[in-house]
């Protein structure tokens, strides 16, 4: 049984083989090739700053990212009713990332 697949309206690219009689495909691939821009040595990245801040918070650091003893403290004064939430601290600490994060797109 033979199936037939079309290419459904896409370019057909040259296929490279490494087997025996594929000399017309390696050198449709050559052609090709040679007719596509190298790269030039000038090409640069560059990345914004909240890229490179993105990329050090990825980074795994010498410093835990959560403090175990911490975590314990404030699970224990949940727990007996003694951790106290201070809203106006909560608001300031809110208010200030909200202008932090909106200064950068507005000027």
């Amino acid at each position: 049984m033979n199936t037939t697949i079309s290419n459904n309206g896409l370019p057909k690219f040259p296929q490279a083989s490494n087997g025996p009689g594929s000399g017309s495909a390696t050198t449709a691939a050559a052609s090709a090739g040679s007719t596509a821009a190298a790269p030039t040595s000038d090409d640069q990245l560059r990345l914004t700053d909240s890229a490179l801040a993105l990329q050090e918070a990825a980074r795994p650091g010498d410093t835990a990212a959560v403090d175990p003893h911490r975590v314990e403290q404030v699970r224990k004064a949940l727990a007996d009713g003694s951790y106290k939430v201070d809203a106006g601290r909560i608001a300031d600490r809110l208010l200030a990332f909200e202008q932090q994060i909106g200064s950068t797109g507005k000027a």
